[in-house]
């Protein structure tokens, strides 16, 4: 059993070993454009919306429609009192015509145009799709800024998953040395036995650590291989270096530019005013409507009735304004106008609810920053003193002042000031990239100037 797990970690540190390209957090990004699945659905989406400017446009041009319609007809007429004149045999009062045509065949065809000249809901609803639009711009201005996101943190969850699993080997090998050094001197009689137990408890759980981290390691190689495309094999990332930098502004200045260029907040307000055309729509006053039209046909029946072989044909022409006014719905025009008016209502809560959602998320992002330095600072004086207690108590074993269990100690708590002061940088670079989010800032520029933080920690 002892066996598999030494090799389980002799696989792990081989495969954390092997050559991988450097990969910058900009690259990282710009991969991540070309193959991140949740990206490829939020381009399909703004993609998607740009038609409806062609929609939007169309609804004031003319529309014309062709109807033509051929098949069996029977058209019964019958007229009394009528008059007939003619120049031959003069004025006949009380005249009677009778037509029939049964089972013939019918020919109609119908040409009409209308041209919108007042209409209060269809400029509500072009209105509605240039703002869906816009709506669609801002969305994908936000899945910009979240990808971006996304990808700073995938890739700092594999920077930060390869230093974990190098303390934690460098630790295991350490704890393995101990352990040695611990049966040596029992054997020798200058330690107890319980100092070889405790060595070879910690070193049992030191593997079983170096074993999760190697797992931890593979999921975020494939997270941020499955978003950018790079082979797992081939990929790493740098973590930020000792350089730290607080917030640039002061606390009044970044919630003044969450709240005016939060996408969130953007998308919302424009959500609002689709809510008040919505309303405008289903107004009364948006009820009525004025058209120009046009329109031409013919009808031809012809076949054989009750008086032998018959043929009637119809011809009509109309131009001119038409004025449309509904008198009574039922209720369901002010029904509709009333939800409207409470759904503007529920959009604009939900604006306060997102403003006051960002404002704290900024105030969060940039306390983090504030404190985050100062906590960067302590986390460096922790890990020095931590390594400097490790190497007296590493002397002091030596002499035997100290025991393997207070060398043991001390290298679980270098360890863990090691890991700790590497995942303080990481949230401190994370916070300045979310502050720049939030206010729609999160651009080539910052994403690039973190990228030359860590292109310059590597040629330390």
């Amino acid at each position: 059993m002892k066996a598999v797990a030494l090799l389980s970690v002799a696989a792990a540190a081989a495969l954390a070993s092997q050559p991988a390209a450097a990969l910058g957090l900009f690259e990282a990004w710009q991969a991540a454009q070309r193959n991140d699945r949740e990206f490829a659905v939020a381009r399909a989406a703004h993609e998607a919306a740009q038609p409806r400017l062609n929609q939007g446009a169309a609804l004031w041009r003319p529309e014309v429609l062709l109807s033509a319609a051929a098949g069996l007809g029977t058209n019964e007429n019958e007229a009394r009192g009528a008059q007939f004149s003619t120049p031959a045999f003069g004025r006949s009062n009380d005249v009677a015509f009778d037509t029939s045509v049964t089972n013939g065949t019918v020919h109609r065809w119908t040409v009409s145009a209308r041209q919108p000249l007042y209409n209060p809901a269809r400029r509500s609803q072009q209105q509605e799709l240039l703002l869906s639009v816009d709506l669609a711009g801002v969305e994908w201005q936000a899945a910009v800024q979240s990808l971006r996101l996304r990808t700073a943190e995938r890739y700092f969850g594999l920077a930060v998953a390869a230093e974990t699993l190098r303390v934690l080997r460098a630790q295991s090998e350490a704890i393995g040395r101990a352990t040695t050094e611990a049966q040596d001197r029992y054997r020798m009689g200058a330690a107890p036995v319980t100092d070889t137990h405790e060595a070879k408890a910690r070193l049992a759980a030191a593997t079983a650590q170096v074993l999760a981290a190697q797992r931890s390691l593979q999921l975020a190689r494939t997270a941020l291989s499955d978003s950018t495309g790079i082979p797992v094999a081939s990929i790493a990332a740098r973590l930020p270096g000792p350089r730290t930098m607080g917030a640039s502004m002061p606390l009044v200045q970044w919630l003044e530019r969450s709240a005016q260029g939060n996408p969130a907040i953007a998308s919302q307000a424009m959500r609002v005013e689709l809510a008040k055309q919505e309303a405008v729509r289903h107004s009364a006053r948006a009820a009525t409507s004025v058209d120009l039209v046009a329109q031409a046909g013919r009808e031809r029946l012809s076949g054989s009735g009750d008086f032998g072989s018959a043929r009637n044909s119809s011809r009509n022409e109309l131009i001119g304004v038409q004025v449309t006014v509904p008198l009574y719905t039922g209720g369901l025009r002010d029904a509709k106008h009333e939800e409207a008016l409470r759904r503007v209502e529920q959009a604009r809560a939900e604006l306060q609810r997102i403003g006051e959602q960002v404002a704290q998320q900024t105030h969060s992002a940039w306390l983090g920053l504030e404190v985050g330095v100062a906590r960067v600072a302590a986390l460096e004086d922790a890990l020095e003193a931590s390594e400097a207690r490790l190497d007296m108590t590493q002397l002091g074993v030596e002499i035997g002042d100290r025991t393997t269990l207070d060398r043991l100690n001390a290298e679980n708590e270098t360890t863990s000031a090691r890991l700790a002061l590497v995942e303080a940088r990481v949230t401190l670079l994370m916070d300045r990239l979310r502050l720049a989010a939030l206010a729609g800032q999160l651009d080539d520029s910052a994403m690039q100037s973190v990228d030359a933080e860590l292109a310059r920690r590597e040629g330390n």
